[in-house]
């Protein structure tokens, strides 16, 4: 919740205090070796390795679409059958 909140802030403000989310934010053993832990892999780097200032627009909507696949896997390993159905990217 705390990342979406940084992720709905303009771009020049979005990546203040955001990697410290993802830095103390760990994945539960019940996902582990599934696309849940792959896209959340994927998302940690998207955002501990964004230097600020440099194309923050543009690297804030990648992590956007990042997060909505990671909520996608997240819903279908919970056993919702159509978890993809509003998929925005």
């Amino acid at each position: 919740m705390l990342i979406s909140k940084h992720l709905g802030l303009n771009p020049d403000r979005a990546w203040s205090g955001l990697a410290d989310h993802m830095t103390s934010m760990t994945l539960p053993k019940s996902f582990k070796g599934t696309e849940v832990e792959e896209i959340f892999g994927i998302l940690r780097q998207k955002i501990m390795w964004h230097q600020a200032g440099m194309m923050d627009a543009e690297d804030l909507e990648d992590v956007k679409k990042t997060l909505n696949r990671l909520v996608i896997a997240v819903d279908g390993q919970l056993g919702i059958g159509d978890a993809d159905v509003g998929r925005f990217d």
